[in-house]
């Protein structure tokens, strides 16, 4: 699934060629890509035609199009291959085309949804009083947001008692990181992805938060990381930062730090990559004492 990086960087295509325009009509190729809108697909169309669409906004990995002069927005689940693209009317259409919206404005262009596995989809919510569709109120601010507290995430993570990478992954705590870039940070701080977050201190939160942030900026610069064709931007570019990662994918290779081999453990159904020199693993507790025997 795209993480903040990938999701702001098709937010910032969809500003500037979507915003702002009317919908004149709406095409559904595909009644799984509208699952999540109950009322079904006729009436997904319905109520989007002659609608205008808002300056797109995202909050974590969530992106989301307003309707302007309503309280409404149409939520957008990009799952593990969805793509929103803009494209002229007469390209023709991609094998795995789901969903087609046209414009009233004479532009030339449309915006579809691609989506090979049909994990993801388009849906309409009524927004909260904050302007977030209301399924998605529980998700946390992520840390590329002004407003992001971090004395609250601080406390969150000593409350939560549970291993960092776990936290990091929580999106009622914090949103938008995933498996890669709490890898990449994690890394860049020495932490080790299984130390308790109770056994942080507030400079020690400060750095690994200050690293997420670094990372997720410069995987922005470089337009995301891609392994794959499935992630691309509303022009249908793949981006780069894969070329940067110094822990993830990176098994056996040499830490680019300290020169030992980077390891792969399997971990809740994914990987975690970290250099054991580096990143040493915490000590077992056992009922010995509160470290037990080393």
């Amino acid at each position: 699934m795209p993480e903040l990086p990938e999701v702001e960087v098709v937010r910032r295509g969809l500003e500037r060629w979507v915003a702002h325009r009317a919908v004149a009509e709406v095409e559904v190729l595909h009644p799984r890509a509208v699952r999540r809108h109950v009322a079904g697909a006729d009436d997904f169309a319905h109520r989007l035609k002659g609608r205008h669409i808002g300056t797109p906004h995202r909050r974590g990995k969530y992106l989301w199009l307003p309707l302007e002069e309503t309280d409404q927005s149409v939520l957008a689940h990009l799952g593990m291959s969805g793509q929103l693209l803009v494209q002229p009317h007469e390209a023709p259409d991609e094998r795995h085309l789901r969903i087609r919206i046209r414009f009233a404005d004479g532009l030339g262009t449309e915006l579809r949804f691609v989506d090979q596995r049909t994990f993801g989809g388009l849906s309409l919510h009524d927004n909260t009083p904050d302007g977030l569709p209301d399924v998605i109120a529980h998700i946390a601010r992520d840390p590329l947001d002004p407003l992001f507290d971090e004395e609250a995430f601080h406390q969150a993570l000593r409350r939560k008692r549970t291993t960092i990478k776990r936290a990091l992954l929580d999106q009622s705590l914090i949103s938008g990181v995933g498996n890669i870039y709490a890898d990449e940070a994690l890394w860049r701080a020495r932490i080790h992805y299984e130390r308790p977050t109770a056994s942080f201190t507030r400079p020690v939160t400060a750095e690994l938060l200050g690293q997420v942030r670094d990372v997720m900026n410069e995987a922005l610069a470089v337009g995301g990381t891609s392994f794959d064709s499935l992630y691309v931007n509303v022009n249908g570019e793949s981006g780069y930062f894969d070329r940067s990662l110094d822990a993830y994918g990176r098994e056996g290779l040499p830490c680019k730090r300290c020169g030992t081999s980077v390891r792969r453990r399997p971990w809740m159904n994914r990987s975690s990559y970290f250099c054991p020199k580096c990143q040493r693993p915490p000590r077992a507790r056992t009922a010995a004492g509160p470290t037990g025997p080393r």
